[in-house]
């Protein structure tokens, strides 16, 4: 991936996402089960779930590696969006996405639940979603940049990385691969991410070009 100087100042609204998830983390920490109970998303047919859970559990984390790697694919990916779209096309996008992931998880955590496959009580944290909608967003504008990733030693295009995520994503959810993690949250997110970015295309073209 190719950078300028202009990529390695940190627009300011992906400045404040990555304090916020920052800050959330730590409190976390302090907080432990009751941070959870108060913040992560619940099913909202649990005895826990709460309103703003919709909103506050997009900027929670479960783990140091889990906020490090969301963190650093929203400097990535998100400052080259955000100084593309600027701040308040950039938080609409953000926060959309980030609902559309909750959205979809909700609707599969319910035919899970009703088969026995899943709790009302299980919390969900993370930006995640939110993440995968930029990483769509950023492979619909930029579909040949070449991104090196983990485990991968050759370049591979952002068009062709988003398609296999997002297809491993697919398999790891339907058959029960890699359990704990919110596959349909990160689908969810990429399909919002998919549908914002087709829309606002269609509709104000001469914005991105």
């Amino acid at each position: 991936m190719q950078f300028n100087s202009n990529q390695f100042n940190i627009p300011v609204v992906t400045r404040n996402i990555i304090g916020i998830n920052i800050l959330m983390f730590i409190m976390t920490q302090v907080l432990g089960a009751q941070a959870y109970e108060y913040f992560a998303l619940f099913n909202y047919q649990s005895e826990y779930f709460k309103g703003w859970q919709v909103l506050t559990h997009i900027f929670m984390h479960g783990s140091f590696t889990h906020i490090l790697f969301n963190m650093f694919g929203v400097y990535m990916f998100g400052s080259r969006l955000e100084q593309m779209w600027g701040a308040k096309r950039y938080i609409n996008f953000y926060l959309i996405t980030g609902l559309g992931a909750a959205v979809i998880h909700t609707l599969v955590q319910n035919y899970e639940i009703t088969q026995g496959l899943a709790s009302i009580n299980t919390p969900t944290v993370g930006a995640s979603g939110a993440l995968f909608g930029i990483l769509v967003a950023f492979a619909m504008y930029w579909p040949n940049t070449e991104l090196y990733l983990m485990f991968i030693p050759i370049p591979i295009k952002a068009k062709y990385a988003v398609i296999g995520y997002a297809a491993f994503e697919l398999f790891a959810g339907v058959s029960g691969f890699k359990t704990g993690i919110a596959h349909f949250a990160h689908l969810g997110g990429a399909l919002f991410g998919f549908l914002l970015v087709q829309y606002w295309n269609k509709n104000n073209r001469s914005s991105f070009y």
